[in-house]
């Protein structure tokens, strides 16, 4: 078989909220305390998994991580029985409690950095788990995430899992969702593209509203763990005005597949000094590199922030054509719609625009881009995968009718600290890791 690219997409937990716990991130502040569906999330995107595989696409799920993180809430200095630490947190931290059930492992985007076999110096497909500094939330989720894609990708043959970068301001790592990798075809060689918001030790602007997120330094030592040659390798700086309107990370602001990159003309610092590396190392490699270029006069960055329109998964069919994926907020935004409109009405690379609902992620932040972590595979890498994660006709008939039976339809702040959603999600997941294959994953089945 030939190498194609896979996208593994981040089930959402049965603790999903709405906590407001991302600053920086607009919907997730302004929806801050609202009630949240935990049954309606994970459905919104089990279908769109669903409706991708059945075009054509390669797509797997990835498990949530056991929430509320009990591991995390003891080792703040709360004892007692499980129930106990709970109520404590609840009363006396209730923001504690808050990071410790966020379902934001869903976000899978920002799982951990890939980068396929044929850029690699040992030709195999490796992974950095992002360490998330940033945020508390997010910082006690690599570890399980190190786990999970050790038991998905676990032949050493094919696969290198490596350990976080250390958990430091100076190599905050933020995963895939500031990453992009071009090429001319799937298994060629390409050029690895990584997005940075700020260098610790190197002088430029900074943004001075929200934090940048992600280091220089970052980028490029995950390039140097995963063995990239430094002629196909580039690094932009995310403009840092951007960043101050809401672009958390770069793939709010652009997206990239194959020889496309579609992005806003604000996106990155020196931008067409940028654009004009990417089309040279691509010229290198025998691609033609195609830069989309939203003006800001049709699509403002306010715009592109409130409608996730960058946040947006551009595909590659079987058939060659590309297909850009999008939530429903681009067809409420009737500027981006117009936009969208025209650009597929252009005759350029993106023929088609697929819409989903994916309400419940959005308002708190993601869209389709943050919920899939993309991996190119070739046809050996693709029969080591762990096979019980691939979305067919069986597995999401087996997740749909899971969901139900473990989900519940309202959470709300207070609902945190009701100790029996410990005990409902448990149970979900250990039944989830039964139909996966995936083993013991949890700390709670050790």
């Amino acid at each position: 078989m030939q190498a194609r690219e896979a996208n593994f997409d981040g089930l959402v937990g049965p603790t999903h909220n709405y906590a407001g716990l991302s600053f920086g991130n607009v919907a997730s502040q302004t929806n801050e305390k609202s009630v949240a569906n935990p049954l309606a999330a994970a459905k919104q995107g089990l279908r769109k998994m669903k409706q991708l595989a059945d075009l054509g696409f390669l797509q797997g799920v990835l498990p949530p991580q056991e929430r509320p993180s009990l591991r995390l809430l003891r080792e703040l200095g709360f004892s007692g029985s499980d129930a106990r630490v709970i109520d404590r947190a609840a009363r006396e931290a209730p923001e504690l409690l808050a990071a410790a059930s966020s379902a934001s492992a869903m976000w899978t985007a920002n799982a951990a950095t890939v980068s396929p076999s044929a850029d690699t110096a040992d030709r195999r497909v490796h992974f950095t788990p992002a360490n998330l500094t940033s945020k508390l939330h997010r910082a006690i989720e690599h570890e399980a995430t190190r786990r999970t894609l050790q038991a998905v990708f676990a032949d050493e043959r094919h696969f290198a899992v490596h350990e976080a970068l250390p958990g430091t301001p100076a190599l905050g790592d933020e995963g895939a969702a500031n990453h992009t990798r071009f090429c001319a075809a799937y298994g060629e060689p390409g050029v690895e593209f990584f997005v940075y918001g700020r260098s610790e030790y190197r002088r430029g602007p900074e943004p001075v509203r929200y934090p940048a997120r992600q280091t220089f330094e970052a980028s490029r030592a995950v390039a140097q763990r995963h063995g990239l040659a430094e002629a196909s390798t580039v690094y932009a700086q995310q403009n840092p005005e951007v960043i101050d309107a809401g672009v958390f990370h770069n793939d709010v602001i652009a997206v990239g597949n194959r020889e496309t990159l579609f992005c806003h003309e604000r996106a990155f610092v020196d931008q067409r000094e940028v654009c004009d590396r990417l089309r040279a190392q691509l010229s290198g490699l025998g691609a033609q590199f195609n830069v989309i270029e939203v003006p800001d006069g049709r699509v403002g960055v306010e715009d592109a922030v409130s409608s996730y329109l960058f946040n947006s998964q551009l595909l590659t069919r079987p058939d060659g054509r590309d297909v850009l994926v999008v939530p429903q907020e681009c067809r409420e935004n009737p500027r981006v719609a117009a936009y969208l409109d025209d650009l597929v009405s252009s005759g350029g690379p993106i023929s088609e625009v697929l819409v989903f609902d994916l309400r419940e992620s959005m308002k708190n932040g993601g869209g389709p881009a943050c919920l899939r972590l993309r991996v190119v595979l070739d046809g050996a890498e693709q029969a080591a995968v762990a096979p019980g994660v691939w979305i067919d006709d069986a597995l999401f008939a087996r997740l749909d009718t899971w969901i139900a039976k473990h989900y519940r339809d309202r959470l709300a702040p207070a609902d945190l600290a009701d100790p029996t959603l410990l005990d409902e999600s448990r149970t979900a997941l250990d039944e989830l890791t039964q139909i996966l294959g995936l083993g013991s994953l949890y700390d709670f089945q050790r």
